[in-house]
């Protein structure tokens, strides 16, 4: 059988705070190198109602580790502090 949907989506969650089920936001809470968290929480109050994780396709995965490794390194920038002047001494 063919897949019939390539990413699914919620748009109403139950929300144990409002105890009914309620239009809901998704927020992506973290970007990892193999996937993506998202948060669904709810409209209304702004209840946390359910997450996802987005599993990235493991040759693209794979692609992207390379093109990191191969990306040179930055040095870290020093920060040089001008000496203060006015009020503040």
């Amino acid at each position: 059988m063919p897949k019939q949907f390539e990413n699914l989506t919620a748009s109403e969650l139950f929300c144990p705070r409002c105890r009914t089920a309620r239009p809901v936001r998704e927020r992506l809470l973290l970007v990892l190198p193999h996937s993506e968290l998202y948060d669904y929480r709810c409209t209304v109050c702004g209840e946390s109602c359910g997450s996802r994780e987005v599993s990235m396709n493991p040759v693209l995965a794979a692609r992207a580790a390379q093109a990191a490794a191969k990306r040179p390194k930055q040095p870290a920038q020093t920060v040089t502090r001008r000496p203060t002047r006015g009020f503040l001494r």
